[in-house]
């Protein structure tokens, strides 16, 4: 993996990658610099319960709403852009990538549904 996230100390941790080879288009420079990745990685460590009362301005709960959103999408086009790389290259069956991605292999289904999203995104 050339993309590096290495714990540093405690509750820290350097993200390292190399431009060029790693986001070439700057996806995740811009997630960084945009406060996307920030914002996405809060809400994953929030409790899904929460708070009973918003302890976060209206302003800010938009804007890690819409920040983990536009993540989650991001992530969901590129998960589909790998499902379409483990069938055509490495030539997985619909049972095996169903297992790896849903932990069911009955759920080929959606693993066809994400392979022909991943082909409309690679323009296939």
């Amino acid at each position: 993996m050339s993309v590096i996230v290495e714990k540093t100390a405690g509750n820290r941790a350097e993200i390292s990658w190399s431009p060029k080879e790693d986001d070439p288009r700057g996806y995740l420079a811009r997630s960084i610099e945009s406060e996307q990745l920030a914002y996405a990685l809060e809400s994953l460590g929030a409790s899904e319960a929460g708070p009973t009362e918003p302890t976060a301005s209206e302003e800010y709960a938009v804007a890690m709403a819409m920040h983990t959103a536009a993540l989650a999408r991001e992530l969901e086009r590129r998960a589909a852009v790998q499902v379409v790389k483990l069938r055509d290259h490495y030539g997985l069956s619909w049972r095996r990538i169903a297992a790896v991605l849903f932990e069911d292999a009955d759920k080929q289904s959606s693993v066809r549904r994400m392979y022909e999203s991943g082909r409309k995104h690679l323009g296939r």
